[in-house]
Formats: C-alpha cells, sequence, structure tokens
C-alpha cells in the first residue's frame, strides 16, 4: 500500500508538472519571448531549484489538514481523487487548482474514513486553504492593475516598439522567477502527502519534517512532468483572457511571483493558475477595461468555485470504493 501511495503521489506530481507548464511560460511563449522548447527547460530547472527551497507549504499539507492518523488506503484514495480531477481539467483545457483538488480529495477521503467531519481540522482548512483561495488571485489581480498603471506612468514617452524590445527580456527573467515560485509552493504538496503517509506507515515519527530524499524525488518528477509540456491550459492561460504584449506579461509573471512568494512565506498552498490568470486580468483591465474576455474569466473563475466541492466528493468516493474492495 505504501507503494501504491508513492506511485499515485509521483503520478500527481507528474501531473502538476505539465498541468501547470502554462503558469510560468505562457506569456514568455505568446509573446515569443523564449521559444516553446527553451522556455520549458527554463521552466523545468527552476522548478527542480524551487521545490528544494522550504517545506512551510508541505508541512502545512503533512499537519494541518487532519487531526487523525489516516490508513494508507485512505492518502491512496485522496490521491486518486485528486489526479482524476486534473486530467479532466486538463482535457478540458481549464486551468484549475491542483493544490486545491488534493486537499479537498484528502477532506473527503478522511470524512469518509472516519464517518465525521470532526477529524477535519476546519480550522486550519479556512486560515491556510480557504482565505487564500480568495485573497491570492485578489493580490495577484490588484497588483497586476497597479504595476501595470505605473509602466504606463514611467514609460509614457517610449515607443511602442522600444517598450516591447526591453520587456520582451524582463519577461523571460520574471518568467524564470515565475517558474521558481511555483516549484516552491506546488511541488512541496506532494512532498506532504508522502510525508503524511510515511507517518502512517510508521517509517518516520510526527513533526519530524521532510526527508531530504522525498523533496529530491518530488523535485525531480515535476521538472519531468514540467518539460512534458502542457499546451491546453497555456492557450487558455496565454492568450485567452487578454491579447498579450511582453509589457502585460512581465506585469503578470512579476505580480503572481510575489503573490505565490508572500503565500509560500505563510505556509499555504495556494493555485498558482489562479494567480497567474487573475494578475493577467489585472494588468489587461489597466490597459482597458474591455480588452479582457470576461466570459472567458468566468468560466475559469467557475472552475476555481467548484473544485474543492467537486474533489471532496472524488475522494470520498474512492476512499469507499478502495474501503469496500479491501
Amino acid at each position: 500500500m505504501l507503494v501504491a501511495v508513492f506511485v499515485a503521489a509521483l503520478t500527481f506530481e507528474f501531473i502538476n508538472g505539465f498541468h501547470d507548464t502554462a503558469n510560468a511560460i505562457a506569456t514568455t511563449v505568446y509573446t515569443k519571448a523564449l521559444p516553446v522548447s527553451l522556455a520549458i527547460v527554463m521552466s523545468a530547472a527552476m522548478n527542480f531549484i524551487g521545490a528544494l527551497t522550504s517545506e512551510k507549504v508541505a508541512l502545512t499539507i503533512a499537519n494541518g489538514i487532519v487531526d487523525i492518523q489516516l490508513d494508507l488506503y485512505v492518502i491512496l484514495a485522496a490521491l486518486i481523487g485528486a489526479v482524476i480531477w486534473d486530467f479532466f481539467t486538463w482535457w478540458r483545457s481549464i486551468p484549475s487548482s491542483s493544490s486545491h483538488a488534493l486537499i479537498g480529495s484528502l477532506i473527503g477521503a478522511t470524512v469518509v474514513f472516519t464517518g465525521s467531519t470532526k477529524d477535519v481540522a476546519w480550522a486550519g482548512v479556512l486560515e491556510k486553504v480557504v482565505i487564500p483561495l480568495f485573497t491570492s488571485p485578489l493580490i495577484g489581480l490588484c497588483l497586476g492593475f497597479f504595476i501595470m498603471k505605473i509602466i504606463f506612468e514611467l514609460f509614457a514617452d517610449w515607443t511602442p516598439k522600444h517598450a516591447n524590445k526591453f520587456f520582451l527580456r524582463l519577461e523571460v527573467v520574471s518568467s524564470a522567477l515565475m517558474a521558481y515560485s511555483h516549484g516552491n509552493n506546488d511541488a512541496q504538496k506532494t512532498m506532504g502527502i508522502i510525508t503524511l503517509a510515511l507517518v502512517s506507515a510508521g517509517s518516520i515519527s510526527a513533526g519530524s519534517g521532510v526527508p531530504l530524499w522525498v523533496k529530491l524525488l518530488c523535485a525531480v518528477t515535476m521538472a519531468i512532468g514540467t518539460s512534458v509540456g502542457g499546451q491546453r491550459i497555456m492557450r487558455t492561460v496565454g492568450n485567452g483572457v487578454t491579447k498579450l504584449n511582453p509589457v502585460i506579461g512581465f506585469v503578470a509573471q512579476t505580480s503572481s511571483t510575489i503573490a505565490i512568494e508572500i503565500m509560500t512565506a505563510l505556509g499555504a498552498p495556494v493555485s498558482t493558475t489562479q494567480v497567474v490568470t487573475t494578475s493577467i486580468m489585472g494588468a489587461g483591465s489597466a490597459r482597458r477595461f474591455t480588452s479582457v474576455r470576461w466570459g472567458v474569466a468566468r468560466k475559469i473563475i467557475s472552475a476555481w468555485f467548484v473544485t474543492l466541492p467537486v474533489t471532496i466528493a472524488l475522494g470520498g468516493a474512492c476512499a469507499w470504493i478502495i474501503g469496500i474492495v479491501l
């Protein structure tokens, strides 16, 4: 069962890599700052570095969501539920949250396992999941809007050609930082779930932190997943929300990086997809409110709201089925 959990966890991490590749490189590719192949290699490398940097988010997943030691099959069920949702949203080209898919599925599996909701750490879920679910996209939106306004003022005398050439170079730097922050936040969710499984199996003691080999394993898996690419979701993030140029790309990636790093420092597992998307909305609306395709934006936002309840149901269903089989 522990081997099955490891396989499912690494599958989730791999999918997370190619599912969320678009977060870091969509704007860079669509504005032609970098070719797709080079952008993916850069993103994979920075994802790997970011994944090794800290473990606050991993400890939130391992210790802050449930208040009970789970059987390994429950953790396996949570991972299967999250993988199903990630595959579905990837197939539908919907930029959803892998983070909230995993957390929702873990909550659902725990509720079915215990037959009660009292073993879910609801205070921790509210503080580390629900509040960041709303605040992190808002931070990205506001930062994107105001940074874009500042750039309009600072570079008002520049010709569009000169400005685009300048920000095309800066966009590569901001994209690399975004890829780093993605690894620093997103890769840690799988580290946390593997640590939770190791504690449940008695392989390590609770509170001992994330083993180094787990960090390396997750970092390598996410980097490999990232190298596969995510062209389906890249189309939606890259040019589905607003018409991109190098200035908007730079502002969106910079705003996203700041917002995600703030949340990572707080140990909050946020959705990099949500933050990037709202940052693009903020930067685009600063140029002209009507330049944002609000119909596409509504579709994306709808997916955010349904992810938690749907994955709670998926995790619960998987735990119920596996429990019957066992």
